[in-house]
């Protein structure tokens, strides 16, 4: 049986290959000297000669770093290496990808969202703009009013996931706000997901702008307590409704 390009026979890490090892110690590289984005990466960083070894492997080794979003190039008067900052958006991009042929369960991603969407309400209690209170209330808005199609129906869906992916935007821990903003384009990709948004209830639609509306609220009052509380049962009852949904549905064909 061939083994995985990614790893050896006993499921071990591959060994490195010699690009691999040069922008491995590039990047540390530029973590050691606290370069920042926008920053110059030193020409004599980037010589055959330092990293000892050849332009082909050097090059190679530049493109794994641009194309993981480390460094940006430009050439001509004035160029050269410099470094850049992956955008939380990419990283997503590039996560989604990893669960396309093996997608989570709805319960695997509400078991997480259950637990950390309440946090996430509460760490921006008390501490958002004027600003940021106009963009939330800009996605209820935009399901306010019973859809009158099916697209306008998965439209006000998505709209919903946008008011959670909104606050994550505010949130000041970022690992909890990448994370939950992970777990809701997870939802946006699922097949079974899609095709659940796309169904006419207006039992949930209401029941949505109920939670959202008293989170506003809570929200602009300070209340952490009140906030996670009402964002937690918003998730017990989104959970329960796409866990019927689905198993309504059946389970999906197969493959062949």
């Amino acid at each position: 049986m061939n083994s995985s390009p990614n790893s050896t026979d006993c499921g071990l890490p591959r060994r490195l290959r010699r690009p691999d090892i040069v922008a491995r110690n590039l990047r540390e590289q530029i973590i050691e000297a606290g370069l920042r984005p926008g920053d110059r990466v030193p020409s004599e960083w980037i010589q055959p000669e330092t990293v000892k070894a050849s332009r082909g492997t050097l090059r190679e080794a530049l493109k794994l770093l641009e194309f993981q979003g480390l460094i940006w190039t430009r050439s001509g008067p004035g160029g050269g290496v410099f470094v850049s900052s992956v955008k939380p958006s990419d990283a997503i991009g590039f996560l989604d990808n990893l669960f396309l042929f093996q997608q989570p369960s709805i319960s695997d991603i509400y078991t997480l969202r259950k637990q950390l969407e309440p946090e996430l309400a509460a760490s921006v209690a008390g501490a958002l703009s004027e600003e940021a209170f106009q963009a939330l209330q800009s996605c209820i808005r935009l399901y306010e009013d019973e859809p009158q199609t099916a697209e306008q129906e998965y439209a006000q869906r998505l709209a919903e996931l946008d008011f959670h992916e909104e606050l994550t935007r505010h949130c000041p821990n970022q690992i909890l706000a990448f994370t939950c903003a992970f777990l809701l384009s997870l939802l946006r990709d699922m097949t079974v997901c899609r095709s659940i948004y796309s169904e006419p209830n207006p039992a949930l639609r209401e029941t949505g702008l109920h939670y959202q509306v008293r989170l506003l609220r809570a929200m602009r009052a300070g209340d952490k307590e009140l906030c996670r509380m009402l964002m937690r049962n918003h998730m017990i009852e989104a959970e329960r409704y796409m866990l019927e949904r689905a198993e309504m549905r059946g389970p999906a064909p197969q493959k062949s």
